[in-house]
């Protein structure tokens, strides 16, 4: 498993473009587990998730219907775990199943920390130096999502 990889970013546009990257190299079966507070980021790097899959329709938080699932050159599985506190209402959504032929972008994640996907990757989206900024680090998950984080890394 590779280390963990770290970059930056100044703008929303900038979460986006790392999502957008790694849309480009996801491959079906992939999991993306998403940590980070109110407002960190995490629709906004799906967003761009969706747009390197070739996903055309709108993607909004699922924070109310716990489930999207939009279709590009994979279908991507966006789910939203802020609403849920209980481990069974959690298992009941099939999320492993819905996913099985595409990717599962799942928001929140930390509030199942019994939740343990073989391969997931872990993305924490943290605050910056300014209120726009933001850190993203990921963790586990194939080398090939860590390259693509190291290149979306912003030139200065």
């Amino acid at each position: 498993m590779p280390p963990a990889s770290t970059v930056t970013t100044r703008s929303p546009a900038e979460t986006q473009a790392v999502g957008r990257r790694l849309g480009k190299v996801v491959v079906a079966g992939d999991v993306l587990l998403l940590e980070g507070p109110l407002g960190a980021g995490k629709t906004v790097l799906i967003q761009g998730l969706a747009s390197g899959l070739g996903c055309d329709d709108e993607v909004v938080s699922p924070t109310f219907v716990l489930v999207h699932q939009h279709q590009g050159r994979l279908e991507l599985v966006h789910a939203d775990l802020y609403r849920l506190e209980q481990r069974a209402d959690v298992e009941a959504l099939g999320l492993l199943e819905l996913s099985a032929e595409g990717v599962l972008a799942l928001e929140w994640a930390e509030r199942a920390p019994w939740l343990r996907i073989p391969g997931a990757a872990r993305l924490t989206i943290g605050e910056g130096a300014d209120e726009k900024s933001r850190e993203l680090r990921l963790e586990g998950g194939p080398a090939r999502l860590h390259a693509a984080l190291d290149a979306s890394a912003p030139r200065r």
